[in-house]
């Protein structure tokens, strides 16, 4: 997981979609899906692409999977675009 990783994951637009879902809360893989006219394997895909950037955590319970953010990675890129606002700390 590295910051190409996320960067890659934030630039699709189903993705970026799919993280405003889970700012309400976890939700499963299922309940993802319902908000998309994508197959399951779609879901699963885009799912996958989050993970692996860890943008979402991924829990087990029983025969379900669930989703959560990863609110720390969101602040890790928090601070490397900070870099570039172009503040007076950041002059040179």
């Amino acid at each position: 997981m590295g910051l190409h990783d996320t960067l890659k994951a934030l630039s699709d637009p189903v993705r970026r979609d799919i993280l405003e879902l889970l700012k309400s809360g976890r939700l499963s893989a299922g309940d993802i899906g319902k908000h998309f006219d994508l197959s399951a394997a779609t879901i699963s895909h885009h799912l996958s692409q989050l993970k692996k950037a860890g943008l979402v955590l991924e829990t087990k319970y029983k025969n379900f999977i669930f989703y959560e953010l990863n609110v720390t990675v969101f602040e890790d890129v928090l601070i490397w675009v900070s870099q570039f606002t172009g503040g007076k700390d950041n002059e040179n």
